[in-house]
């Protein structure tokens, strides 16, 4: 992706006071208020919003008009009249998530209460950006067509890739990256494919934003991911807000290279984590002995069948991934590290018992909320509905920061 095309949609909206960016953001506090407790009256809007009654109803009355609130009735409680009750409009407007990744195209369509009201996982065998705006385009139409022409209405398309972004060729274990989108102004091709606004985001960061959304991390204001794609990426949620870096680059730590726990160390590239512990990894593993995979459904039947080549390497993952868990932990001291992505739910957990005994780190507290590992709740959804939510927070959510840059 060009620095121009960077700057687009990575730059961050600088804090002002002018009364239109205040306004854009009372509307989207209103929102968040009203989306998190289900339905409201203006005076407890106004009350837990700490915004005026008239900016309420100013704001109320827009929303509704704009198809992104409903009027419930009146609520009957107490004395004097009922307080009229609003809600977020589950047959309002939609977002889509796109996960591009190396060997699939998974695309949701999210309402604005978070509903999932369309999904789909298709085969991607050319991951160019001459083919695939025209898929994600395709993909996005047909979901579109199976719902009523009334609730079909966008605000935006979230899309999620693997980075890292602007360095082609990085990727230790090969065709983790998507190669070929370097230099290229990909906010623009997606939005002039599909007519919408669009945001891009890196793919466990996205998957992070899900599982802080609809997963395991509902509870959790601060966690670090371990996204098992086809390589290995680490989102991290910070006072619920992801980390992104300068160029949203942040969390590679698929390219990282740790000392196992027992085995050779190796240096340079061939050391590098997502050679052991990703799905491209397990791949590989399986095929040296003899076994090829290409979907989760396969992991999941070599799982049930008592795989040894399997079991195998969820042992040798496991004593990558016990180091990197201690790392995780001294470096951000996160409240839990949750492990998700494109494994079966049953190999997450193997791979989470192997891990034991977890190294001594700033996380080996006696008195704990949640345990030190977490499996993830979303499956292989995941970065598809952190991408869905990404324009649904540009709406929505004051609180979970999303990059600012767009185009319409």
């Amino acid at each position: 992706m060009n620095s121009r095309s960077k700057r687009n949609w990575r730059q961050r909206v600088a804090i002002g006071s002018n009364p239109e960016r205040n306004r854009a953001h009372n509307r989207r506090v209103v929102l968040e208020v009203i989306r998190m407790h289900g339905h409201l009256g203006r005076t407890e809007i106004a009350r837990r919003a700490q915004l005026t009654a008239q900016a309420v109803a100013n704001i109320v009355e827009e929303l509704l008009e704009e198809g992104l609130l409903i009027e419930l009735g009146r609520l009957r409680s107490g004395r004097g009249q009922p307080p009229i009750q609003f809600a977020v409009n589950p047959n309002g407007p939609l977002t889509v998530g796109v996960e591009i990744a190396a060997d699939r195209l998974v695309t949701v369509l999210l309402d604005l209460s978070g509903g999932l009201r369309g999904q789909s996982i298709t085969p991607l065998n050319k991951t160019g950006p001459d083919v695939v705006p025209g898929k994600v385009a395709e993909e996005v139409k047909r979901l579109q067509g199976q719902l009523d022409a009334d609730t079909a209405k966008l605000l935006g398309v979230g899309v999620v890739m693997p980075g890292p972004f602007e360095i082609e060729g990085m990727s230790s274990v090969g065709p983790a990256t998507l190669p070929g989108w370097t230099g290229v102004d990909a906010v623009s091709l997606f939005s002039k494919a599909t007519g919408e606004h669009v945001v891009i985001e890196n793919d466990a960061t996205a998957a992070a934003v899900g599982e802080r959304l609809y997963g395991a991390g509902r509870q959790i204001g601060t966690f670090c991911y371990l996204y098992f794609g086809v390589g290995l990426g680490l989102g991290v949620i910070q006072d619920g807000r992801p980390l992104r870096g300068a160029f949203g680059n942040a969390g590679e730590i698929g390219h990282v290279g740790l000392v196992p726990r027992k085995g050779p160390v190796l240096h340079g590239p061939a050391g590098a984590l997502e050679r052991f512990a990703s799905v491209y990894a397990l791949r590989e593993h399986l095929a040296n002995a003899g076994i090829h995979v290409s979907t989760v459904e396969d992991i999941q039947r070599l799982h049930d069948e008592g795989s040894q080549p399997l079991a195998h390497w969820i042992e040798l993952a496991a004593d990558y991934l016990a180091p990197t868990v201690g790392m995780l932990e001294n470096i951000f001291d996160p409240e839990t590290v949750i492990f998700g992505g494109g494994l079966p739910n049953s190999v997450l957990d193997a791979v989470i018992m192997a891990l034991d005994p977890l190294p001594v780190s700033v996380a080996t507290r006696q008195q704990r909320t949640a345990p030190r590992i977490l499996r993830g709740q979303t499956g292989q959804l995941t970065a598809a509905l952190g991408a869905a939510a990404l324009p649904l927070l540009d709406t929505v959510s004051p609180h979970l920061s999303v990059a600012a840059g767009s185009a319409a």
